[in-house]
């Protein structure tokens, strides 16, 4: 029954999308295939993501913003190092200034944080028979007759009937209880540590890969930052090595939902980098348009307007300028006109010589 002061929140969205992607491919599959249960939970991932798209874009463009603002952060860092509250004012008052908002940054990856947990529980759910902390302990006719979320009794049967190889979607390299409720099929660990460990260096690999790619797309100052470096180093190193370590501990369906993550990530960060990228150019090459014609025309020396009168047009800069092209066309020979009052003209002295001078 439906608890709004649990965690039933979480768990029946969950389980709710897991279950139509479930009924789509055993359609197709069949209801104990093992690949249409794996299937429903890829494509959870691909819908939580989907739906956490525009999120995705801003926290890109956020990360982008950040590393542009590095030199100004720095400069207040320097300014105002030892005065921890100007400095948080100031640090507001830059990120107001651009649009700035680090919480959007970091929404895609709180909201997977509910999902990976409520998945996690959904799955456990599915195997009731285990004894512990925040275990039922129920017995493997009651597993299989207790519903699970959206899944009815039936479905319960057929996921726990689900397997590859002898590997069933919600067992670990180390469990060591609740294997009574495969009793339909030949359980072997072997077989789920045949499965789980190429998944689990899968997961490693493209955990690493997603970290690559981040950190080769950040700007040489962001990169120079010391805690930026010791964050990248652990995105490179330390959490594909967690996956690995992790994994025997993890069900089988986790892995899957961790490669699937990492697959959709590396996709989704190239292809939103390039369309960005690409808005970046389109707008360097609209401004470059926009100054080309705003510039004068090949020739023409732009005229600086009197004070008072109003700015000439390149019509009638062209045509000033044509004014005086017309002047300079007057033939070199002609006499000079005389001077009205009959007054002699003064040579010009030739080049080297000196001036005389006039007698009083």
């Amino acid at each position: 029954m439906f608890n709004w002061f649990s965690l039933d929140v979480i768990y029946y969205p969950v389980s709710g999308i897991m279950w139509l992607w479930y009924k789509l491919f055993a359609a197709i599959l069949g209801p104990t295939n093992f690949f249409a249960w794996a299937l429903s939970v890829m494509f959870l991932v691909f819908s939580l993501r989907a739906l956490l798209y525009k999120p995705f874009v801003r926290q890109i463009r956020t990360t982008r913003q950040m590393q542009e603002l590095q030199p100004q952060i720095k400069a207040l860092q320097k300014k105002y190092g030892k005065d921890r509250q100007r400095m948080a004012l100031e640090m507001q008052k830059l990120q107001r200034e651009h649009g700035f908002n680090p919480i959007l940054g970091c929404l895609p990856m709180l909201a997977q944080i509910p999902v990976f947990l409520g998945l996690y529980h959904v799955l456990r759910s599915f195997n009731r028979t285990q004894h512990g902390f925040g275990q039922l302990g129920l017995s493997v006719e009651e597993n299989r007759a207790t519903g699970n979320y959206f899944f009815s009794a039936t479905d319960v049967g057929h996921f726990l009937d689900a397997n590859l190889f002898g590997a069933p979607l919600s067992a670990s390299m180390t469990q060591s209880s609740g294997l009574e409720a495969f009793k339909n099929f030949d359980f072997s660990r072997p077989a789920v540590i045949a499965v789980g460990i190429p998944l689990m260096v899968l997961a490693g690999i493209a955990t690493y890969f997603n970290s690559r790619a981040s950190v080769a797309r950040q700007s040489p100052e962001a990169a120079a930052n010391p805690q930026t470096a010791m964050m990248n180093k652990l995105a490179l190193y330390v959490f594909p090595l967690g996956v690995v370590v992790g994994g025997p501990f993890l069900p089988i369906a986790i892995i899957i939902y961790w490669v699937s993550n990492n697959i959709w990530t590396f996709g989704q960060q190239h292809y939103v980098f390039g369309r960005i990228e690409k808005e970046e150019e389109a707008k360097k090459e609209e401004a470059l348009v926009r100054r080309a014609a705003n510039a004068p025309a090949p020739g023409v020396k732009p005229t600086k307007p009197k004070k008072g009168a109003p700015a000439a047009t390149n019509g009638a800069t062209a045509e000033s300028t044509d004014e005086v092209g017309a002047e300079a066309d007057i033939e070199p020979d002609a006499a000079p006109a005389k001077p009205a009052d009959g007054g002699t003209t003064a040579r010009t002295p030739r080049p080297g010589s000196r001036p005389k001078k006039r007698k009083r």
